[in-house]
Parts: structure tokens; sequence; C-alpha cells
């Protein structure tokens, strides 16, 4: 029978944050097997931006230079696949991968992102990370001073309006039915001539993700080129629930200022630790989170 392989650290996600962890502890000489399950949240987004030095470039193409340079260092593994289940404490977790292998790890780094919980809207998903967008640094440049929407209701739309109405040609809210945003907001955003539009949306009518305009269920349309949402999300993965890892009010993994969760031996980065969203973000916790825990292996913690 082989022996059960032992890592320093295992990383369950192999995108931005987990890549850069693993350069990180790559170059602190651990050895590092990453776990990823092919399934970025920004799978479809065509550019990715506000990156220094890869402005532009598409986020397949970031992760591939990534995974490229990453395999200059011969302590880290790369495994496409996932991680099924895991058990054990703080330097000793044993971690079972969807390959059938197990292996054991002294600490663990989460970086296994959100899914987003779309709308049942047709062509809603189509176009989501194209021309249905979460962030205006990411991608608000790109359409600015064009005819925009935001589909949203309720206390926060005036704030985001306000927001994205800096970007935006026109700029109309899609509340999707009744509007539930105060009386007070709805004076402030006619003040900035943002139209609230309740009509419920029946479909995106789009070309290959690019909106052409929204079709209503009355038989009326609106004519827009992008789409701000800001979306309800689940965890990627259930496991650190499972261990313990304590998950903040807004559902993301808490972490604290060196990226460890509430469980010892078990960090997290990324996007499933905040609403910050974005590959540069995620490329600097990583980096974060692979130093700190160096920096605990070293004290033997």
């Amino acid at each position: 029978m082989l022996a059960t392989k032992k890592y320093d650290v295992v990383i369950i996600g192999g995108s931005y944050a987990g890549l850069s962890a693993g350069m990180a502890l790559g170059r602190a000489i651990r050895n590092v097997l990453i776990v990823d399950g092919g399934k970025p949240c920004n799978i479809q987004t065509p550019h990715s931006h506000n990156f220094l030095t890869q402005d532009g470039n598409t986020p397949a193409r970031i992760a591939a230079i990534a995974k490229e340079q990453l395999s200059a260092y011969p302590t880290v593994e790369y495994r496409n696949g996932l991680v099924t289940t895991i058990n054990g404490k703080n330097s000793q977790f044993e971690v079972s991968l969807s390959s059938g292998e197990n292996v054991q790890a002294k600490k663990l780094l989460f970086a296994t992102g959100i899914k987003d919980v779309m709308p049942d809207i047709p062509g809603f998903a189509e176009s989501w990370g194209i021309s249905v967008i979460h962030c205006p640094y990411c991608h608000g440049y790109e359409y600015r001073e064009q005819p925009t929407g935001i589909l949203i209701n309720g206390d926060m739309a005036f704030e985001f309006g306000r927001l994205i109405n800096h970007w935006a040609g026109e700029l109309s809210i899609f509340t999707n039915g009744k509007s539930t945003i105060s009386a007070e907001h709805r004076s402030e955003l006619a003040a900035l001539n943002i139209i609230v539009n309740e009509k419920e949306i029946k479909t995106i009518d789009h070309s290959n993700g690019s909106i052409k305009q929204l079709m209503f269920k009355d038989g009326s349309a609106a004519s827009i080129d992008a789409m701000y949402a800001r979306l309800p999300f689940e965890q990627h993965c259930q496991i650190p629930k499972e261990l313990g890892c304590a998950l903040d009010e807004n559902g993301y993994i808490q972490v604290d200022d060196f990226q460890k969760t509430t469980v010892p031996g078990i960090y997290a980065a990324g996007d499933n630790t905040t609403p910050f969203r974005a590959v540069a973000m995620a490329v600097s916790a990583g980096s974060r989170s692979g130093a700190m825990v160096n920096h605990e292996l070293i004290a033997g913690k």
C-alpha cells in the first residue's frame, strides 16, 4: 500500500487567490497541493480590469500565466479535481480527493469563491459578467456614458444608484416589480435624473451576452447597453462551514487581518471572505494568506 502523501498546506481552490497563495508558499519552500474544480465565477467575463500589468487581459489568460509561473516551484503541485471531505485538526488534517486519493496536511487554505444565485430572468445568466455586471471599477469604464440599468430594489438602491450614475449615461433603476425604495430616496434619485422603473422583466434580449434590450411582461421594452446587479450568493464550498469556520452576517467566511478563520490551522482568501470582488484583491489576499501560513508553520503552531 502506498503511504499517504503529506503536505505542509493543501489549498482548496486554484483561481487567483489560491494561485497567489501557492506562489508565496512555493517561494517559502513549502510542500503544497492546490486542488481546483475549474469553475471560476468569472468564467464568462471577457476582460479583467483595474489590475496593474494585466489590465484588459482575459481572466483565463491571467490564470494561465499564473499556473505557468507557479510551475517553476517544484514543491507546489496543481491538480484538477475536488476535495470531497476533510477530517482532523490543526497540523493533522486528512483530505480526501475526488480521485479517491487521501492526503495529509498541516494547514488548509480555502480559496473556493462563491456561487452567485441568478434571478429567474431568461438571458440574465447568459449575460452575467459580460453586460450584466457587478462592479463599476472592474467594468464601468467600458460602459461609460452609455444607457445603463441597475437591477435593485429597497434601501440599497439610492447609494448604488448614486455610485453608478458617475459612470453611466442615462441611468434607470429596475425594481422588477413594486418599488420598496423610500419616498425620500426616490426624490433624491429623481434629483439625479435617475429613473425608477417598476415594470416586471420578462427576459433580457441579448447577443452572445451583450444586452440589446430588456423586455417587460407588459410587452414594452427598454434599450440599455449594460445592467448592474448585486446578487445573493452562497459559498461555493460547504466544507469550511462543516469544519466549524464561522460565517459573518452576510455569509462570508469570517477571517482576521491575517486571513485566519475561526478554526485553528484553517485560512481562507478571496471572494469567499469579502464583498470586494476583483482579481487584484484576490491576488493580494492570497499572497498575504500564504505568507501568514508560512509564519505559523515556522512558529510550530
